[in-house]
C-alpha cells in the first residue's frame, strides 16, 4: 500500500500517513485504512435504500471493480464518463438525487464531488497521500493507482457491507474471489473469450474414399441391377368392370374400342295434353 509521489502532501493527509521517507515515499498506515472501511460501511449499511447509493469510477482501473461492487450490494453504478449535471440539473434524462456517493480517486473524479457538495450529498473516496480532500466526508488511505489495489479495497469493502448486513456470517468466508473485482486487459479478456468457445466437431472427408457401412448398419453403395429396357415387366391381371347398369357381359378383349358401350336410356318427352272441349256455343 505504498506509493512514491512528490514531497507536498496536502495537510489532511498527513494523519493518514504513517511516516515518511527523505526519498519522497510516503508510507500509508493501513490501521487507518481498515478503520475507514468499518466507518464506510456503516454509512453504507445505513442507507435503506441501496439503490440511492451511487458508485462511480471515471478511471478504466475501478470501472469493473465499481460494477462487481455495485451487483453484489445492490447499488447504482456509474462507470466512464461522468454527465456534468447529473446531481443538479433536474431536466437531464439522467439526473438523480442519492443518499451516497463512493468514489474511486477524488482527483479524477472532481466534478460528481462538486456537485455532490452543491446537493448536501456525503462523499465517500479512497485517497491517496496526493488526493485532494475537498468536500469528501470519509476518506479512505489507500493507494488509488493500482488495478489491483482498486479491485482488493472495494472487494475489502464489499465483503464488510455484507457481513454488517447479515449475508455473511461474521468469521465466514466469501465465496466470491477478489480476482473479479481486478481491472482486465481487452486482450485478456478476448483470449479468454476465444478459448471458451467450443470446438467444432471434425467431418471426415467422405469425398476421397468410397462410402462404407453407416451408423444404421446398411452399406451406402447403390446395389447392382438391371437397368436394361429389355427386362420382362410384371403383367397386370385384368379387372372385371362393376356398376355399369344392364351390361351383364364381359370385356371381350383388350382396350377402350372392344367395349360395348351401356346402353343410354330414352330421353323424356314432355307431352302437352290437348286443351279440353269446352261447352259448345249455338
Amino acid at each position: 500500500m505504498c506509493l512514491c509521489v512528490n514531497s507536498e502532501v496536502p495537510s489532511s493527509c498527513y494523519q493518514l500517513r504513517f511516516t515518511f521517507c527523505f526519498a519522497g515515499i510516503h508510507i500509508i498506515n493501513v490501521a487507518k485504512t481498515w478503520e475507514k472501511l468499518q466507518m464506510a460501511a456503516r454509512a453504507i449499511v445505513a442507507v435503506e435504500n441501496p439503490q440511492d447509493i451511487i458508485v462511480q469510477s471515471a478511471r478504466p482501473y475501478g470501472q469493473r471493480a465499481v460494477l462487481k461492487f455495485a451487483q453484489y450490494t445492490g447499488c447504482h453504478a456509474i462507470a466512464g464518463r461522468h454527465t456534468p449535471g447529473t446531481f443538479t440539473n433536474q431536466l437531464q434524462t439522467s439526473f438523480s438525487e442519492p443518499r451516497l456517493l463512493i468514489l474511486t480517486d477524488p482527483r479524477t473524479d472532481h466534478q460528481p464531488i462538486k456537485e455532490a457538495a452543491l446537493g448536501n450529498i456525503p462523499t465517500i473516496a479512497f485517497c491517496d497521500t496526493d488526493s485532494p480532500m475537498r468536500y469528501v466526508d470519509i476518506g479512505i488511505p489507500a493507494n488509488n493507482k493500482g488495478k489491483h489495489s482498486i479491485g482488493c479495497l472495494f472487494w475489502l469493502l464489499g465483503r464488510m457491507v455484507l457481513q454488517m448486513r447479515g449475508v455473511i456470517p461474521q468469521g465466514h468466508k466469501w465465496d466470491v474471489m477478489v480476482d473479479l473485482f481486478f481491472y482486465r486487459e481487452p486482450e485478456e479478456a478476448k483470449e479468454q473469450q476465444e478459448e471458451e468457445v467450443p470446438a467444432l466437431p471434425e467431418y471426415g472427408d467422405y469425398t476421397s474414399a468410397p462410402l462404407g457401412v453407416d451408423s444404421w448398419g446398411t452399406t451406402g453403395a447403390i446395389p447392382e441391377g438391371d437397368w436394361s429396357m429389355n427386362a420382362a415387366q410384371p403383367s397386370i391381371p385384368a379387372v372385371a368392370p362393376t356398376g355399369w347398369a344392364g351390361d351383364a357381359g364381359a370385356v371381350a378383349g383388350e382396350g377402350w374400342e372392344a367395349t360395348a358401350p351401356p346402353p343410354m336410356a330414352a330421353p323424356a318427352v314432355n307431352v302437352i295434353p290437348p286443351p279440353a272441349a269446352g261447352p259448345e256455343w249455338e
